[in-house]
């Protein structure tokens, strides 16, 4: 393979420091801190331009067009300040206008709430126009979902979006709408001309179409009397040719997940509907037949880990592939010219994992991602033509003269004697030994750690630290069994397997005993908490970013959603909910603990981390907030973790008596 690097986007717009600056605690935090300089990216239909949305300071973010073939700085063309909108994601409907879809978390008379809206905008940056039907002023509510792109319809600028309508008042009237609920429209992105698709139901939830314009599966769900989700969704599909609802499947909601046949994508061309299920307890890909026969095919699957993703290309969004973790993320293709691409590609690109992010109208052209533990990722333009590969643009430029930790993976014994897998990340020059060190559980609980660059852990890494991110039982991706009953319910288990790894990062002599800390974010924030009062000798300091706290309070705090019955179930009525819940055990926490948290947080409340403060506090405990305005769950600010990171190296430090 011929291979070709360009720089095409005129590295103004970013300067990387020195290795001798970042060497300095202040810079390795802002250089950590910084978020990824491309968010998200797409690539036009002729392969020749990429739109992607990239972080402003502090907040913010911009939708950038770069020209690959004329070259030059990317041209701004819209811009978000994320108080209180942001940018989530930015495609092409032409090879000269894009559409966006725009998430809102605003204030309401019941608390936060998140809003949608989706906009069409030219690629030089003019016409700017709302896709998403706007409510008239006889609207009996305001529609929150503003609907979500399904597929590009019949081409020539048109987009298939799915639209919630909302109920009109008919009084003085004869000209207001009944309908009400999620239907689809085919909407032309530049005059607005809209075509109903699909009649707007009220128990429609969702929609696929087969990527050529036509719905073929819909997803319903009814409600019970007091306004919330019932458990049970119903799919169902059209046999090609037919506007004809026909049974597909029916799916539990358990809140922690669906069981029973989920579909996710159709293929018009084999006349079938991809999904996964369980197959003796792990995911795998199955095939249903949409010809009226519903002929069920396994597609693929796995005896270890679960399948846990479609690898889709093209305008037609056509699935190719499957993807799954092992140690590292592995894919295979069922389209042998993308299997010889994915085998050849490793020869030009060594040691980095390879994804497939977009690709022109004819396929020609591809848009992928290539990185590894020690390199964040550079996205390049394959041109199967030429044989060529063009470097776009590098993911985080801010830390390309920073020499990244490698990322083992490795194994650990629980208490029980279950092994745990886990990823171990040592300091760059280090011995491996009598370090300080920091155990890392991931968020979710339903979510996994996977090989890969990690900011935080890599932060830690070049501050000196050992860092193990362990995937506990509760963690997903190996099946019903890890799995367990999910990471509260069996919160004993995960929180032993996590108290575990810091005892085998102590027993290996990896880890100085006293100097061994836990760090987490979410559900990872509440490991550190629950570990804490599990074992109150084993960790000297302990810090939680946007933690659950109380199991009764999270379950609360979904009150007012239509989703409540579900994450009631998903939380559980047994003594784990008391037993659980670190807020009520403040007092056996004896390690000094430092909390972060955004005052618009819907994930995980911000009184979560207030009342844990307090109650450590009133206990006679250390414990310190700092709560950070405007910013929701993910604090998707650059100052705002550059601070954070800061704080949190010197609060180790400080707490487990070393040098600053």
């Amino acid at each position: 393979m011929r291979t070709a690097t360009v720089s095409m986007l005129g590295w103004t717009l970013f300067s990387a420091t020195s290795a001798a600056a970042q060497a300095d605690p202040a810079n390795l935090s802002a250089a950590f801190g910084a978020r990824e300089y491309v968010e998200q990216i797409s690539l036009s239909p002729d392969g020749n331009k990429v739109a992607f949305i990239s972080p402003t300071a502090g907040r913010g973010e911009a939708l950038l067009v770069a020209d690959l073939v004329a070259g030059g700085t990317p041209k701004m063309i819209l811009r978000s300040t994320n108080d209180p909108e942001r940018l989530n994601d930015c495609h092409w409907a032409t090879d000269t206008r894009l559409i966006c879809s725009i998430y809102m978390n605003v204030e309401t008379d019941t608390g936060r709430a998140s809003y949608s809206r989706i906009v069409a905008i030219n690629a030089d940056g003019g016409g700017l126009k709302m896709l998403s039907e706007r409510t008239s002023s006889r609207a009996l509510g305001v529609a929150q979902n503003g609907g979500t792109l399904l597929d590009w319809g019949s081409g020539n600028g048109s987009a298939l979006i799915t639209r919630f309508a909302v109920p009109e008042s008919s009084m003085g009237t004869h000209l207001s709408s009944s309908a009400e609920g999620l239907g689809v429209d085919l909407v032309n992105t530049s005059t607005l001309a809209r075509r109903q698709v699909e009649q707007p139901g009220l128990t429609a939830v969702d929609y696929v179409s087969d990527g050529q314009g036509t719905v073929r599966i819909m997803a319903t769900r009814s409600r019970n009397d007091a306004g919330y989700d019932r458990s049970r969704i119903s799919y169902s599909y059209r046999m090609a040719g037919s506007r004809q609802w026909k049974p597909l499947t029916t799916v539990i909601d358990q809140g922690d997940g669906l069981v029973g046949f989920v579909p996710y994508a159709v293929d018009p061309d084999l006349n079938v509907v991809y999904g996964l299920e369980s197959k003796s307890g792990r995911q795998a890909l199955y095939s249903l037949s949409l010809d009226g026969n519903l002929t069920r095919k396994l597609v693929f699957d796995r005896p270890d880990v679960d399948v846990d993703d479609l690898i889709r290309i093209g305008r037609r969004n056509r699935v190719v592939g499957v993807s799954y973790i092992t140690d590292r993320r592995e894919t295979v293709f069922f389209d042998p010219d993308l299997q010889a691409l994915r085998a050849a590609l490793p020869k030009a690109l060594p040691g980095k994992l390879i994804s497939f992010i977009d690709s022109s109208a004819d396929e020609k052209r591809l848009l992928l991602f290539a990185g590894s533990d020690t390199d964040p990722g550079t996205y390049y333009v394959f041109d199967r033509g030429k044989r060529s590969l063009e470097e776009v643009i590098p993911s985080r430029p801010d830390l390309a003269k920073t020499a990244l930790a490698a990322v083992r993976p490795i194994t650990y014994r629980a208490a029980d004697g279950t092994d745990i897998p886990a990823y171990l990340t040592l300091p760059v020059g280090s011995t491996g030994k009598n370090l300080p060190a920091i155990v890392m559980p991931h968020g979710g609980p339903g979510a996994r750690d996977e090989w890969g660059f990690d900011w935080l852990s890599q932060f830690f890494a070049a501050r000196g630290y050992a860092v193990i991110q362990p995937n506990f039982r509760g963690s997903t991706g190996y099946g019903d069994s890890w799995y367990q009953k999910n990471g509260f319910q069996s919160w004993r288990t995960s929180i032993g397997d996590v108290d575990d790894a810091g005892r085998w990062l102590v027993k290996t002599g990896i880890a100085d005993p006293g100097k061994l800390a836990i760090v987490g974010w979410s559900y990872g924030g509440y490991a550190a908490l629950q570990g804490s009062v599990l074992d109150p000798a084993l960790f000297k300091a302990v810090v939680g970013i946007a933690p659950v706290t109380d199991l009764e309070t999270l379950r609360n705090e979904s009150a007012n959603f239509t989703n409540f019955p579900q994450v009631d179930a998903f939380i559980g009525h047994g003594p784990w909910v008391v037993e659980g819940s670190p807020a009520r055990a403040a007092a056996r926490i004896k390690a000094p603990v430092l909390l972060f948290h955004g005052d618009r947080d819907l994930n995980v409340g911000v009184g979560e981390s207030r009342m844990m403060v307090s109650r450590l506090r009133a206990a006679g405990g250390t414990a310190e907030l700092v709560e950070f305005k405007g910013l929701d769950h993910q604090l998707d600010d650059n100052q705002i973790r550059t601070q954070m990171l800061t704080r949190i190296d010197t609060f180790l430090r400080g707490s487990m008596g070393m040098r600053q």
